[in-house]
């Protein structure tokens, strides 16, 4: 399986070293031809202003929307889940691609030094807690019912889906704990035809 990461700013070495890790091909997009490529994509946790300009400069914006509206897989990590949603509460000029039906607010669990981990309950991917890592984490502040919760800090939720798409406020590349980016690919990759 090829596993797409958006490659143009962010944590794309860590979430490389995991698909590796799990025996898949990981594929640094940076031009909208590489979509045909790719049997899912991986939008990494970084600078979600830095990313929109970038993706825009390269004339990715449209394609990447266009993409995930027609199904392809997407795990969507810190940045990459203020990226697809629709609207950041707290940073109300900043563009989103609009597509995961939730707001957040940028840097809703603290600034870089305010950074945590702590122990989730994720039953999908095992009855061993998982150890999240946040790092100026996007906050969900509202979610609608297309959206299906797989795990909450503080009763918000921080690991999501909707249709076929993961997100996570949090950062699983920067664990040795592989169940997430596993289950991305077992459940929304795999049997994205079933």
């Amino acid at each position: 399986m090829y596993i797409g990461i958006l490659g143009i700013q962010g944590a794309i070495q860590d979430h490389e070293k995991v698909i590796k890790k799990l025996n898949h091909t990981p594929l640094w997009v940076k031009t909208k031809e590489q979509f045909k490529s790719i049997d899912a994509l991986i939008l990494p946790g970084g600078e979600s202003t830095t990313m929109i300009k970038l993706l825009k400069t390269f004339d990715l914006w449209s394609s990447l929307s266009g993409y995930i509206n027609d199904g392809l897989p997407v795990f969507a990590t810190c940045a990459g889940m203020i990226l697809l949603s629709k609207k950041i509460d707290n940073y109300q000029k900043q563009d989103t691609l609009d597509i995961l039906d939730i707001h957040v607010d940028r840097n809703g669990y603290g600034r870089q030094i305010q950074s945590f981990e702590t122990d989730l309950s994720i039953p999908e991917i095992g009855e061993k807690e998982y150890t999240a890592i946040f790092i100026r984490a996007p906050k969900i502040t509202e979610y609608s019912d297309k959206i299906r919760v797989y795990a909450s800090y503080k009763d918000t939720p921080v690991l999501i889906a909707q249709n076929n798409i993961l997100a996570a406020s949090f950062h699983p590349e920067l664990t040795d704990d592989l169940r997430i980016h596993s289950f991305f690919i077992d459940k929304f990759v795999m049997n994205k035809n079933n």
